[in-house]
Parts: structure tokens; C-alpha cells; sequence
């Protein structure tokens, strides 16, 4: 089912998770056994992330170096397949533009298809580890625009292939990102919004913010939207806080704001343990503000920390 669809039946505040693919060479059950925890809480769907190559110089027997590509966490449409099964739950995979060329690209929708999955989450990606900017495949895409436009050019029954005539039309419902803080290369809060629209008038059918840690601003980030016409369903992403290293990692990487008050009681955390209990609390408090707030589903990124995120959410259902 799509995630508008679970949306539109939704009696109350939905919830779902968004996971990491296991490291090359573990198996699924470190998958199922991050998710178990969680699943009594019956969420709507499940969010697998994809995540690109890296490059690294290997050393060869002449002693050049010669630059390999290679790809530490793959599997995410099979994770997504396994997860349908094992669990019984729609599956979100992630769709980057970093690392795929377009025709990559069109061989997953089509394996997606094939699975019957409903639903992707359109994002440009990160720059690799060791490069600063980010650099689009030779043959892919620069822009989530540019992505978001080949699956909705799909939905149409439209493949790359141009002689390709009487191509089954997908149906995919498209998920697209938002920065209730500004994306960090937008020159400013109005451009980014400005793009956001795009997505949305190009045919997005939702928005998953990007982490926050003060409410108020992705209260204010929804007013905009809306005054905008940006009608479509706008999801809070939320991460829950465990390390005090966070406190330098979450700004230095995601460019989010760390409120004064959490970061007051952290600082006077002398434990990573105290420090998860704040960091609980405070996700505990979000979340109860965020659904009396009337959100349609709380996401949270649980990237290792399943038994916090538990806690958390049955402390609000």
C-alpha cells in the first residue's frame, strides 16, 4: 500500500522506521533482529536506505595505486523484498542520485515494480566520505528533481529506451525530502523552499524532514509550505540523541541546531548512559508535541538504536 494511502486510513498518528542495510558480508537476521523490538508497534511501512560507492587507492604489485570502487552497504531492494516477507509490511526504499547512472537506476524501478513495492524515497545523496562536493555519475543524475522526474516519466509508462513502445506504466508513490533548517547548499531558506514546491508540483506525493531537535522549527517549516501551496503530507524525521560525540558530530554532518536547553542538560551528562537519557526524554517530549500537533506519522531514524526508539514510542501510543 502507498504511503498516502496509510495516511488517508490512519485514525491516528501513524509510525514507521527508517533502517541502515547491513555491512558486505552480515545477513538479513541483523536486520531482523534491529526490527523485532520494534514491530509490536505495528508500523505503517519501513524506510531501507541506499548508500554509495566509495572510492579507495589499493596498492598493486608494481607499487602504483590504483583507485577501486567499492560499495560497503549493498542489498537495499533485497532487504526491502525480505523485510515484505518476513514482516508483512510495506518496505521504502531510498533512491539516490550518487554513484547510479540513470539506466542503473531504471533497472531498480523495475526490479521494485517486479516486487510489488509501492513506494520510493527520491534523494540526491551525499557526497563520499573522502570528497568534499558532491560529483554525479558521468550517466546519472545532479539533482533528486532529475530523479523524481525519471520515476514520475515511469509512472507514465515512459522508459529511457526511446524506441521502447507500450511500456507498462509503474506506480510508484514518491517520497521526497525536506529541511525544516535549510539544506546546507541552499543559499538561503527561500530558495530551498523554492525547490522543495518544484518537487511537489513535478509530482512528489509527500515530505520526510530531515532530523530536528526543536519543534518550533519544523512548525514554522510546515507554515511556509503551506502558505506556499504545498499541500501534500509533510512527515517529521526524528533521531534520538545517546552520545555526547553527537553533540559536535549531528551539527558538523546534518547541519541541524541543537536547542540550548538540550544541549545545556547534555553537557552536564558525565555518562554516554546519562546522556541516552536525555536524549530519550527529550524524543519522548517531541513526539507527544509533534502528534498533539497533528503530524500524520512519526518517523524515526533508528540507525542502531532500536531499544531507545522503543522506549520512546511506548511512551506515546
Amino acid at each position: 500500500m502507498k504511503v498516502t494511502e496509510h495516511i488517508a486510513q490512519a485514525k491516528d498518528t501513524l509510525i514507521s522506521f527508517e533502517i541502515l542495510p547491513p555491512l558486505k558480508g552480515k545477513s538479513i537476521d541483523s536486520i531482523y533482529d534491529h526490527l523485532d523490538p520494534l514491530m509490536d508497534f505495528k508500523p505503517a511501512y519501513i524506510n531501507v536506505t541506499y548508500h554509495r560507492s566509495e572510492h579507495m587507492f589499493k596498492k598493486k604489485a608494481d607499487g602504483a595505486f590504483e583507485k577501486v570502487e567499492i560499495r560497503k552497504r549493498p542489498g537495499t531492494v533485497g532487504i526491502c523484498a525480505a523485510i515484505m516477507n518476513h514482516y508483512n509490511v510495506d518496505a521504502v526504499p531510498h533512491l539516490i542520485c550518487g554513484g547510479f547512472s540513470r539506466e542503473e537506476t531504471e533497472n531498480a524501478l523495475i526490479d521494485l515494480a517486479f516486487l510489488g513495492i509501492d513506494n520510493v524515497l527520491v534523494l540526491r545523496g551525499d557526497a563520499p566520505k573522502n570528497e568534499t562536493f558532491f560529483e554525479p555519475d558521468p550517466h546519472g543524475h545532479a539533482y533528486a528533481s532529475e530523479l523524481l522526474d525519471q520515476v514520475v516519466h515511469m509512472n507514465n509508462g515512459v522508459y529511457l529506451e526511446d524506441d521502447l513502445q507500450g511500456g507498462v506504466k509503474t506506480n510508484f508513490c514518491i517520497g521526497v525530502a525536506g529541511y525544516p533548517e535549510k539544506h546546507f547548499e541552499a543559499p538561503n531558506m527561500q530558495t530551498d523552499m523554492g525547490y522543495l514546491k518544484k518537487k511537489v508540483e513535478m509530482g512528489a506525493d509527500y515530505i520526510v524532514t530531515q532530523m530536528f531537535f526543536d519543534n518550533q522549527k519544523f512548525f514554522d517549516f510546515v507554515g511556509k509550505c503551506r502558505e506556499m501551496g504545498i499541500t501534500v503530507p509533510i512527515i517529521p524525521g526524528l533521531k534520538p540523541l545517546t552520545s555526547k560525540k553527537q553533540m559536535n558530530i549531528l551539527p558538523r554532518i546534518f547541519h541541524v541546531d541543537l536547542p540550548t536547553e538540550l544541549s545545556g542538560e547534555i553537557m552536564r551528562c558525565k555518562t554516554d548512559k546519562e546522556v541516552e537519557q536525555v536524549g530519550t526524554e527529550w524524543l519522548i517530549n517531541q513526539s507527544r508535541e509533534l502528534k498533539a500537533f497533528g503530524v500524520p506519522v512519526l518517523h524515526y531514524y533508528t540507525l542502531g538504536k532500536p531499544q531507545v526508539v522503543r522506549k520512546a514510542v511506548e511512551a506515546i501510543i
